[in-house]
């Protein structure tokens, strides 16, 4: 891999870490009924255009963090598939969270579309 490679990766991934959270919540704001994670990795690929999409168990850990936070929360069902999934739901403190954090994306994005500009591609 070249160095102009490993840079870009190296960027994508610190990119990546801050927004698949809000990804996250704003897939479970959307949602009707709680999902599990295959489902929620389904949606973000869908509506993601690929841009998310990424390896399904790397978004167990930041489910939990979230969680840990008080803005998901998550209960255990019996699968007559396969073991049991852990089906996660917003909660109203997530949706707060989600409301602030997407205000703090659209102004990011938007200083730095502006400062990209003159850059071009």
């Amino acid at each position: 891999m070249g160095d102009n490679e490993a840079q870009l990766k190296k960027f994508q991934k610190e990119l990546s870490a801050g927004t698949v959270s809000l990804a996250l919540l704003a897939v479970l704001a959307q949602a009707a009924e709680p999902l599990y994670g295959y489902l929620i990795a389904k949606r973000l690929e869908q509506v993601g255009e690929g841009v998310l999409a990424g390896k399904q168990s790397a978004l167990y850990p930041v489910l939990r963090n979230l969680e840990g936070a008080g803005l998901l929360e998550s209960h255990v069902e019996p699968s007559v598939a396969g073991p049991p999934r852990r089906y996660y739901r917003i909660t109203g403190e997530g949706r707060e969270v989600l409301d602030q954090w997407s205000a703090a994306w659209r102004a990011t994005r938007d200083s730095v579309d502006s400062v990209l500009e003159g850059v071009s591609a």
